[in-house]
């Protein structure tokens, strides 16, 4: 009898963008000076605080498991991140360290979903969450959302779109693909709704200290009933380290001890030592320092994207993206993507990636690049629109 790859594979989305990443590096193999906008990456290294203590561990050689849930002192400093940032108090049992925010995903949906049982996501979003339902065997119940909402689920919308077979809400603030955030009171409203409702509210949070006109709220000020993910990925700048984290309700604790101890053993213990020194006030100083850089190239971008014709809805408020509409010069922006990079070696990512709604329409643009690399993307942009 043939082996067959699982059923559940057949939902699985690739990314659309790896196939110019690709041939990106190809064109960088022959010589091809090509400017980065397509990877949600920042292009800053480590701090060095963050590298100098995980190699003081690795040098140790005392490179051992930790506790499934993560060594106690770094839940302990996030717990005590929480209060500082956002004045709550959490009790760091209920946080548990991952190999990224996708391990923190996976963790979250594997204790709180049944198969069947359906998440409620906007279109446009970050592609793999859907995967990460289908995985154990959910699905996901897309929204359409654009500018009226800030690309947001609102708690009129969770409502509207509720129904038997709904689980629980997703949802992002800041956003991939278009960098906006749900203020306070309607963050609150929306977790209200889904607690009435008897669901699981989810929050990414991963791009949570990334903002730049107003301060992003996390869903534990409103309530201790939600699953929150974050990670040390980006506002932190550890992508290779793999490591985030997950807040779970009390309820689902021991579950996820459990699962933890199933699926991943632990996360990488030098990761873990080294994200200890993310929270000392050197590099907290550092990460200003970034986030002020990224303020500055997206204040930059944006206004050079406006007067190029680009059309941009909402003004990112936080993340390291534009989302772009671009229908003033195509109907495909994923041929649009392809055509660019070939010509004038510029790689963006399509709004395919992101879901279906209005998709063809849109790029997203990143702005991992220093301005002097975007300014010189631009030009090559303003040629290509030319032609």
């Amino acid at each position: 009898m043939k082996q067959q790859v699982a059923e559940r594979m057949q939902g699985i989305s690739a990314f659309y963008v790896m196939e110019l990443l690709q041939r990106a590096k190809e064109l960088e193999r022959l010589g091809r000076d090509i400017i980065h906008m397509e990877i949600g990456e920042p292009d800053f290294p480590t701090p060095q605080g963050v590298i100098d203590a995980g190699r003081a561990l690795l040098q140790t050689g005392e490179v051992k498991y930790t506790a499934a849930a993560g060594l106690p002192e770094l839940r302990s400093c996030i717990a005590d991140y929480y209060q500082q940032q956002y004045g709550v108090k959490l009790d760091a049992r209920r946080v548990f360290i991952t190999p990224g925010a996708s391990g923190a995903f996976l963790l979250a949906f594997g204790i709180s979903l049944n198969p069947g049982e359906q998440v409620m996501m906007s279109d446009p979003c970050y592609p793999c969450n859907d995967n990460f339902v289908r995985l154990f065997n959910g699905k996901t119940h897309f929204v359409d959302v654009d500018a009226t909402t800030g690309y947001q689920l609102t708690a009129d919308l969770i409502a509207r779109h509720w129904h038997q077979a709904s689980k629980g809400v997703l949802v992002a603030s800041p956003s991939n693909p278009t960098g906006t955030l749900l203020g306070e009171g309607e963050l609150q409203r929306a977790i209200d709704t889904v607690n009435d409702l008897g669901g699981c509210f989810y929050s990414d949070e991963i791009y949570h200290g990334l903002v730049y006109d107003q301060s992003a709220a996390s869903a534990l000020q409103f309530s201790d009933d939600v699953f929150v993910i974050n990670s040390f990925s980006k506002y932190f700048g550890m992508t290779g380290w793999r490591i985030g984290w997950l807040v779970v309700p009390d309820g689902f604790v021991e579950a996820a001890e459990k699962l933890a101890q199933n699926i991943f053993i632990s996360t990488p213990t030098h990761s873990q030592h080294a994200a200890l020194a993310s929270f000392t006030p050197e590099n907290k100083a550092e990460l200003e320092r970034r986030r002020l850089e990224f303020k500055t190239r997206r204040d930059f971008l944006y206004e050079n994207l406006l007067k190029l014709g680009f059309k941009i809805a909402c003004k990112p408020e936080g993340a390291f993206y534009i989302y772009a509409d671009c229908s003033a010069f195509t109907d495909n922006s994923f041929e649009f993507a392809r055509s660019l990079l070939e010509q004038e070696g510029v790689a963006v990512t399509p709004g395919r990636d992101f879901g279906q709604h209005l998709a063809d329409q849109h790029i997203r643009f990143a702005y991992t690049a220093s301005v002097d690399r975007m300014a010189a993307a631009l030009e090559r942009l303003e040629r290509f629109l030319c032609r």
